[in-house]
C-alpha cells in the first residue's frame, strides 16, 4: 500500500523498520498494530500489516517531541515490558488509504502520542538520531534553508554507502562507471546508485524500494535521450523500445558531467542506428508518409524534452476535434476540426481581444497568458481516474473541487475556449488505445457536483458509441487529410519558429518568460529560499517545449495523403478486402515471362546489401509497388527499410523475444509478424502502430501464411491453426476478432508450413523431419512421411501443386508426389539448406554458408554456385516474374538481387 507518493513533493525515504505502533499504553483499552515505520526526510510514516487500519503520516513539522525514554524515568510507559520504543507527540497527523481505499486523506488535529516499538532495538539510537536531524530542518523558517539541510543530510548517506556489486548478472561483468543518482518518476525522485558495466546498466535506491536493484540490459536499449530536469542538463531517459511512449528509466544526476559521461558510454555501446533520431531526419520521413501523425508527434515531444515521468514536461498533444455536439462525426468537413495554426488562447477572438488588451497595459516582463497549456495539474486533471493517488500527492491529500474535475468533453473544450484562465491542450493518452482514463473504474469517490450528480465516467460525446469509440475516432481524426495538410502550422506554435520572439507576439502565442528554456539561470540565483520558490513555482505552472525548428515547418506531402487517409479509414475489414492486387497482376503476367526467368536464374546478380538488424533476419515481406521491405529477426524487431531511400524508415519491437517471420496483407496496409512468445503482431502501416495482438499459442509461433481472408499459424506447440479474421462490429473499429476455423494437431513442434496454389492443401514440417500434407477443408491428414532426420527448415508445393519439396537439417532436399504421398526424389546437399523458392524443375536454395545454389531437380545436381551472406541464408523473398530476390542471413544483413539476362 505504501508508495513514494504518500511523500510530499521534492521529500525522500530513507529507511524503513519493522515495529510495532501501541495506541493508549497501559490503559484498558490499549492496542498494538505490527508494520513497518518508515523515516522520511519531512515525515513519519507507519504502514500497518492489516489493510483495514490507515496508514499513519506524522508530518515532522508538526511533532512536538521525539524521544526515547531513559530507564531511570519514572513516566516512562516503556519500563515495564518494552525495549526499543520511541515517543512521538503531534498536533497533527494524517490517516491514509483506510479499509484500503484511495481517498482523500483524513486530518486528525490536536496533541496525540504515538508509540512505536521497534523489533531491532539495537537501531533505536540511530532512528532517534536521525528523527531529531531531520526535525531540527523541518523547524526551519526559509524553504531554502529546509533544502538544505535535507541535500546534506541524504548525500552524506550516499556517501557511506556503494553500489553492492553481488547484484551484478555475472561475475565476469566489467565495471565502468559507478555514481550517485535519483530515480525519477512521476512527481518523486528517489535517490541511490548508478552502476555501467560492459553488459548492464544498473540503479540501486538508497531504501530498497521499490525493489533492491533496477536492471536495463544494454544490449536492449534503442534510444536514449539527454533530459533538462527542474531547468537543469541532469537528466537522462532510456527507452528499450523504438515507438513507446514510456521509458525504460529515467535517471536524474547531481551534476552534468556524471550525465554527460554516461550517455556517452551507453551511446558509444548503442552504435548501428541506422537513421540518427534528429528532428529532421523524423520530419522527412513524416512528410513523405512513412510515419504517421501520431508516431511524428511522439518523436518531436521526445526531442523537446517531454517525458512521462516528468509531468512539468508531458508530452503534449493538439485538440484536433471542435465538434462534441452532433451525432455522427465528419472528417471531411473542415468545421468539424480546430484551427491549427493558432494557440488555445487565441480561438475564441472575443476573450483574445480581452486578453491582449491587458497585454498592451501590462509593464514588461510581458505575457498573454497567465497559465500554459502544458501542467502537472492538467496532466492529472485528464488522468485523475487512473492515478487519483499522483492527484493526491500533487494536491496535499485532497482531490479537485467535483466541478473542476474532468467531467465532460464538451465542456472541457467549452471551457478551453471560454474560460478566462483555462488554455490546455490534451496529452497523448487521447490518441491512444486505454480508455481507462475515460472511465472510473476503480470506484473512487471523486464527490458531488452541484446538481448533486456524482463524478463518475467522462461524458462522451453523441458521436462516441463508448470510451474505446471514442478514442478510435479520435486516432482517425488525427490521422485525417485535414490534420495531415494543417498539423505543420501547429508544430510551428508548439516546437517551432512562432515559438519565441515577434514570431510569437504575431500568433499570440507569448507565455509568462519562465516557462522558456533558458527563460531564467538558476545557478545565478544566490539566494537558496529564492530558488527554491522560483523552482516550485516554474514546476507547477509548466514548461514550454524545447524550441526544435527555427524556421517555418513544411507541409506534408499531400499526394501520399490520399493513401494515407484511405488507408487509415478502416471502414473494409481484411477479411471482405477485394482481391489484392498481386492476384490482380498474375493474370496479366505471361508463363513465357516466368519460364523465361526461371531458365536464367544462374545469372542471378547482386544488386545491393544492407546491414540493418542486430541478430539474424528471420523473414522478408514486400510491398506491391516494390517500395518498402519488411524484415524481421530474432533481435525482436520489425524494421521497414526503403529501397529509395536506402534507409530504415521504421523499426518496431513488440517484445523481447525474437520474430520468426512476416508477411504484408492485401491492400498493403497491414504487416503481421510471429513470435517466440506465442503472438501474432498486426502492424498498421498506416498508423505506424500495433493495432492488434493475436495470442493464439502456447509456444513459439514458427511460421505464418495468409490466404483468402485466412491465417495459418505453425507453432513449436505442436499445431498449426487456422483463423478467420472476423471485422470489428463498427466499420471504424480497426479490432480484428479471429475465429479458430481448424487446429491441425502434430506430435513435435511445427517449424515450417506452405499453401498449395488453390488453398486446398498445407503441407507441414516438424522439428523431428515429419512432413504432413492435410486437407484444408476437412482438416484431416492426406500423408504423412519421416522424411527427414532432424528439423525440417523448408517445404513449398510446385506451382501445379503436383509435388512437394522439403529440405532439412540433414542436408537433403526431398520430393513428395503431393496426390499419392510417395517419396519420388532425395538429393543430397553438402551441407544444410535453410530455405529456397521453386519452379517445379528448378531449386534457388540458401545454404547454411551463405551462398546461393541452383540446382537441377530431375539431375540432381547443382548449377551454379553464388557468393553471398558471410552466414546462413535465413530467409528469402521471390517477386512474381521471379526476377527480382530478397534474402536475408544469419550476417544481419538482406541483399537484393536482379536477374541480368
Amino acid at each position: 500500500r505504501f508508495s513514494l507518493l504518500l511523500l510530499n513533493l521534492e521529500e525522500y525515504y530513507f529507511e524503513q523498520h519493522t515495529a510495532n505502533h501501541i495506541i493508549n499504553k497501559g490503559c484498558k483499552d490499549e492496542r498494538k498494530f505490527r508494520g513497518s515505520l518508515k523515516i522520511c526526510s519531512k515525515s513519519i510514516i507507519f504502514e500497518p500489516d492489516d489493510n483495514i487500519q490507515p496508514i499513519i503520516k506524522i508530518p515532522l513539522r508538526d511533532c512536538v517531541s521525539i524521544k526515547a525514554p531513559e530507564d531511570n524515568e519514572a513516566s516512562n510507559p516503556f519500563t515495564r515490558d518494552t525495549s526499543g520504543g520511541i515517543s512521538v507527540v503531534c498536533n497533527q497527523v494524517f490517516l491514509i488509504k483506510e479499509r484500503n481505499i484511495i481517498a482523500p486523506y483524513k486530518t486528525v488535529r490536536g496533541r496525540t502520542e504515538h508509540l512505536f516499538q521497534l523489533d531491532v532495538a539495537g537501531k533505536l539510537g540511530d532512528v532517534v538520531q536521525t528523527l531529531h536531524q531531520l526535525y531540527r530542518a523541518s523547524c526551519l523558517d526559509k524553504m531554502g534553508d529546509q533544502a538544505a539541510m535535507i541535500t546534506a543530510i541524504l548525500q552524506s548517506r550516499l556517501a557511506r554507502t556503494s553500489f553492492d556489486k553481488n547484484r551484478f548478472q555475472s561475475i565476469s561483468e566489467t565495471l565502468h562507471m559507478e555514481c550517485k543518482a535519483e530515480m525519477v518518476t512521476p512527481l518523486v525522485t528517489n535517490p541511490g546508485h548508478v552502476c555501467v558495466t560492459d553488459a548492464n546498466l544498473y540503479f540501486q535506491p538508497l531504501n530498497g524500494y521499490p525493489k533492491p536493484v533496477v536492471q536495463i540490459t544494454l544490449q536492449n536499449v534503442r534510444r536514449i535521450y539527454k533530459r533538462r530536469h527542474g531547468l537543469m542538463p541532469v537528466g537522462l531517459e532510456v527507452f528499450c523500445t523504438e515507438n513507446d511512449l514510456c521509458s525504460d528509466i529515467y535517471l536524474k544526476f547531481y551534476n552534468c558531467q556524471d550525465r554527460d559521461e554516461l550517455y556517452f558510454l551507453i551511446a558509444t555501446y548503442i552504435e548501428n542506428h541506422i537513421t540518427e533520431h534528429t528532428a529532421e531526419s523524423y520530419m522527412l520521413q513524416w512528410q513523405r508518409g512513412h510515419i504517421s501523425n501520431y508516431q511524428y508527434l511522439l518523436h518531436l515531444n521526445n526531442l523537446a524534452d517531454r517525458s512521462c515521468n516528468d509531468l512539468s514536461q508531458y508530452p503534449v498533444f493538439p485538440w484536433i476535434i471542435a465538434d462534441y455536439s452532433s451525432s455522427v462525426l465528419d472528417l471531411t468537413k473542415p468545421e468539424t476540426f480546430r484551427d491549427l495554426s493558432k494557440p488555445i488562447g487565441a480561438l475564441n477572438k472575443e476573450r483574445l481581444d480581452r486578453l491582449l488588451a491587458r497585454y498592451q497595459e501590462m509593464p514588461e516582463p510581458k505575457f498573454m497568458y497567465g497559465s500554459h497549456y502544458s501542467s502537472p495539474g492538467y496532466v492529472l486533471f485528464y488522468l485523475v481516474r487512473v492515478a487519483p493517488e499522483y492527484m493526491l500527492c500533487l494536491q496535499n491529500g485532497k482531490f479537485d473541487h467535483a466541478d473542476r474535475m474532468f467531467n465532460s468533453l464538451a465542456e472541457t473544450w467549452k471551457n478551453c475556449l471560454d474560460g478566462a484562465t483555462d488554455f490546455k491542450e490534451l496529452i497523448p493518452e487521447f490518441y491512444e488505445n486505454d480508455s481507462n482514463f475515460l472511465v472510473n473504474s476503480l470506484k473512487l469517490d471523486l464527490g458531488k457536483r452541484q446538481g448533486g450528480k456524482m463524478v463518475e465516467d467522462v461524458e462522451l460525446p453523441p458521436w462516441a458509441s463508448g470510451p474505446n469509440d471514442f478514442l478510435q475516432k479520435s486516432q482517425e481524426a488525427l490521422e485525417s487529410q485535414y490534420v495531415s495538410e494543417h498539423l505543420h502550422e501547429w508544430i510551428d506554435i508548439i516546437f517551432g519558429y512562432k515559438q519565441k520572439g515577434s514570431e510569437a507576439v504575431s500568433a499570440h502565442n507569448v507565455f509568462h518568460p519562465l516557462t522558456y528554456e533558458g527563460g531564467v539561470d538558476l545557478n545565478s540565483i544566490m539566494d537558496p529560499n529564492e530558488k527554491v520558490a522560483l523552482l516550485t513555482q516554474i514546476l507547477e505552472f509548466g514548461q514550454t517545449p524545447k524550441q526544435l525548428f527555427t524556421v517555418p515547418h513544411p507541409r506534408r506531402i499531400v499526394p501520399k495523403l490520399k493513401s494515407l487517409s484511405r488507408t487509415s479509414s478502416h471502414s473494409v475489414s481484411i477479411a471482405e478486402s477485394p482481391v489484392s492486387p498481386n492476384e490482380e497482376s498474375f493474370e496479366d503476367l505471361t508463363e513465357e515471362s516466368i519460364t523465361l526467368a526461371w531458365n536464367n536464374i544462374a545469372k542471378l546478380k547482386l544488386d545491393e546489401r544492407y546491414k540493418i538488424h542486430k541478430e539474424a533476419i528471420t523473414g522478408i515481406a514486400v510491398t506491391c509497388n516494390g517500395s518498402s521491405v519488411f524484415t524481421t529477426s530474432q533481435d525482436s524487431t520489425l524494421k521497414m527499410f526503403s529501397k529509395e531511400s536506402k534507409t530504415i524508415q521504421r523499426s518496431v519491437s513488440f517484445s523481447n523475444m525474437a520474430l520468426s517471420s512476416c508477411l504484408i496483407l492485401p491492400g498493403d496496409t497491414t504487416v503481421i509478424s510471429s513470435s517466440w512468445d506465442n503472438h501474432i503482431y498486426f502492424y498498421s502501416i498506416a498508423f505506424g502502430r500495433q493495432q492488434d495482438v493475436l495470442m493464439g499459442h502456447d509456444d513459439a509461433v514458427s511460421k505464418i501464411c495468409w490466404r483468402d481472408g485466412r491465417l495459418y499459424s505453425a507453432s513449436w506447440d505442436s499445431t498449426v491453426k487456422v483463423w478467420h479474421c472476423v471485422p470489428g462490429e463498427t466499420l471504424s473499429n480497426k479490432k480484428h476478432h479471429f475465429e479458430l476455423l481448424a487446429e491441425l494437431e502434430h506430435d513435435v513442434s511445427v517449424n515450417t508450413i506452405d499453401l498449395n496454389a488453390a488453398n486446398t492443401m498445407l503441407a507441414s514440417g516438424t522439428k523431428e523431419g515429419t512432413i504432413s500434407v492435410w486437407d484444408v477443408p476437412t482438416a484431416t491428414v492426406l500423408h504423412q512421411l519421416p522424411c527427414h532426420s532432424g528439423t525440417v527448415f523448408d517445404a513449398a508445393f510446385s506451382p501445379d501443386s503436383r509435388h512437394l519439396l522439403s529440405t532439412g537439417e540433414d542436408c537433403c532436399f526431398k520430393v513428395i508426389d503431393v496426390q499419392t504421398g510417395m517419396l519420388i526424389s532425395s538429393v543430397t546437399a553438402g551441407e544444410p539448406q535453410r530455405c529456397f523458392k521453386w519452379d517445379g524443375n528448378t531449386i534457388l536454395s540458401g545454404s547454411q554458408s551463405g551462398e546461393l545454389l541452383i540446382w537441377d531437380v530431375l539431375g540432381g545436381k547443382v548449377i551454379e554456385r553464388i557468393k553471398g551472406h558471410t552466414g546462413a541464408v535465413m530467409s528469402m523473398w521471390m517477386n512474381e516474374q521471379c526476377n527480382s530476390v530478397i534474402t536475408g542471413g544469419e550476417d544481419k544483413q538482406i541483399m537484393f538481387w536482379k536477374l541480368q539476362y
